[in-house]
C-alpha cells in the first residue's frame, strides 16, 4: 500500500465525492477514480459505497479511515521534528467559528497571532453550522457546546454575556421598554427558528419571545438590522464596542451567559505546532472577551 494511494482515499472518505477530493488535492477527479479502484483491487473489499450521493464508507472504509488518520498524524509529527523546533508557526490552520466569534473576535486575535507568525497562514470559516472536524473542514472550531462524540479534544475558552439591545435612535422614537411584556410592541429580530444548529443560540426562546419579525441565521445580518434601527434584539457584550449608538435594554432582567469551546482533533494534541497555536488563540480569545466586554459596560 502506497501513502499516496492513503492520502487520496483520505480526500474522498472527507469530501464524499471524487471532484472534491481532486480538487483539494489539485489533480483530476478521474485519476482519484482510478486511484481508488487500485485501492479497492489491492484490499480485496470495496472502501466505498457508490451513489448518486457520493461516496460513503464502508465498514471496511471506516476501519481503514483510523489507521489512515493515525499514518496521517505520524507523517505531520515527523515533519516537525524534522524541521526543528523555531519561535516562530509556519504553514496552514484554519479555525471553524459560528458567526458571531468569527466576525467580531477572531480578526482581531488571529492579526495578532499572524503578526507574530509571518509565515503562518490563518483560515477562519464561518458558518451557520456545526463544522465538521471528521471530514476535516477545519483543523480546529469553536463551538458554544462541547461536542458528546468523536475522538476529539474539549477546552473551555471564556464564558461570554448576551443582553437585550437596541439602536438609541429607534428607542427615542418608538414606546418605552421598561418590561419584558412592552416588547410586544416591538419589531424583534433573531435566528430563524428552525434553522438553529445548536440550543444555546436559542436566545429568544429563553426570555419567553413570542415571535421573530425579522430573522436571519446570520448574528451579522442581526446585528446590521438592529444598526438600521429596524428593531430589537440580543446582542453579544462584545459586540457593543462595534456598534455605537446602541443601548441595552432591561439588562436588570434580561442576562445570557454562554461559553466558547475549542474543539481538536485528539490525534493533533501530540502536534507541537497545533498546541502552540491553540495556546495563543484561547488565551487570545479570553483577553479579547474581557477587554471587549469591559467596554462594553462603560457605553
Amino acid at each position: 500500500m502506497q501513502w499516496d494511494d492513503m492520502r487520496v482515499f483520505l480526500a474522498v472518505a472527507r469530501m464524499e465525492s471524487l471532484s472534491a477530493a481532486g480538487k483539494s488535492l489539485k489533480i483530476d477527479p478521474a485519476t482519484v477514480g482510478r486511484r481508488i479502484a487500485r485501492l479497492e483491487e489491492n484490499m480485496g473489499l470495496p472502501l466505498f459505497a457508490k451513489s448518486p450521493q457520493g461516496y460513503a464508507l464502508t465498514e471496511a472504509g471506516q476501519r481503514i479511515l483510523a489507521r489512515a488518520e493515525q499514518a496521517e498524524q505520524a507523517l505531520v509529527a515527523a515533519k516537525e521534528d524534522i524541521s526543528g523546533q523555531t519561535d516562530q508557526l509556519s504553514g496552514q490552520i484554519r479555525i471553524g467559528a459560528p458567526d458571531g466569534c468569527a466576525n467580531f473576535l477572531l480578526p482581531q486575535v488571529c492579526a495578532a497571532i499572524a503578526r507574530a507568525n509571518p509565515d503562518l497562514d490563518i483560515q477562519i470559516l464561518a458558518l451557520p453550522r456545526v463544522v465538521n472536524l471528521s471530514k476535516r473542514e477545519a483543523d480546529m472550531v469553536i463551538a458554544v457546546s462541547p461536542p458528546k462524540a468523536g475522538r476529539l479534544s474539549v477546552q473551555k475558552i471564556a464564558d461570554y454575556r448576551l443582553h437585550l439591545a437596541a439602536h438609541e435612535e429607534y428607542l427615542k422614537s418608538h414606546p418605552k421598554i421598561t418590561q419584558p411584556e412592552d416588547l410586544n410592541a416591538h419589531k424583534i429580530i433573531g435566528y430563524i427558528q428552525d434553522m438553529i444548529f445548536d440550543k444555546e443560540l436559542d436566545y429568544l426562546s429563553e426570555i419567553n419571545a413570542e415571535r421573530v419579525d425579522l430573522a436571519s441565521n446570520s448574528v451579522s445580518v442581526q446585528f446590521n438590522w438592529l444598526r438600521h434601527q429596524a428593531g430589537v434584539g440580543i446582542v453579544h457584550d462584545f459586540v457593543m464596542p462595534f456598534a455605537p449608538g446602541f443601548q441595552r435594554i432591561l439588562s436588570d432582567q434580561i442576562s445570557l451567559t454562554r461559553s466558547f469551546y475549542l474543539v481538536r482533533h485528539e490525534d493533533d494534541r501530540r502536534l507541537e505546532r497545533m498546541n502552540r497555536f491553540a495556546e495563543s488563540l484561547v488565551t487570545g480569545l479570553r483577553n479579547e472577551i474581557a477587554k471587549l466586554e469591559h467596554q462594553a459596560q462603560d457605553q
